[in-house]
């Protein structure tokens, strides 16, 4: 049996390993994921308008927050599915569980996103 020899990376190399794997993560979701890039679309017109309209920094940075939750939450949601498909594409109800939770998560935090939006609004 072949052992595997794992390198335990640390200090700096360790901080540039793990941001280029983020990166090479972004940039798959901006690439390969509809949903994502939609929820991107948004985010930066609304970052804009936000700026825009001249908000206090607080309500600046709560509007901010909400759009960026929406799109970790898809992030989340996208790891999800594809662990899920990785294990097997045919039907199983536990499947199906986990996905619609990682589709509630996106939905939850797009309703948090619209409530932070509205409250901002409607206190200017």
């Amino acid at each position: 049996m072949q052992q595997e020899i794992i390198i335990k990376r640390e200090g700096i190399h360790r901080i540039i390993y793990t941001f280029v794997h983020s990166f090479n993560g972004f940039k798959w979701l901006c690439k390969n994921e509809a949903a994502f890039q939609q929820e991107l679309m948004l985010f930066v017109p609304l970052s804009a308008f936000a700026f825009w309209l001249d908000l206090s920094a607080m309500h600046t940075l709560l509007v901010m927050l909400g759009m960026v939750s929406v799109l970790f939450a898809e992030m989340v949601n996208t790891a999800i599915e594809a662990v899920v498909d990785r294990v097997g594409l045919e039907y199983h109800m536990l499947s199906g569980v986990a996905k619609n939770i990682g589709s509630a998560l996106v939905l939850l935090s797009m309703i948090c996103s619209l409530a932070i939006w509205g409250t901002v609004l409607w206190l200017r």
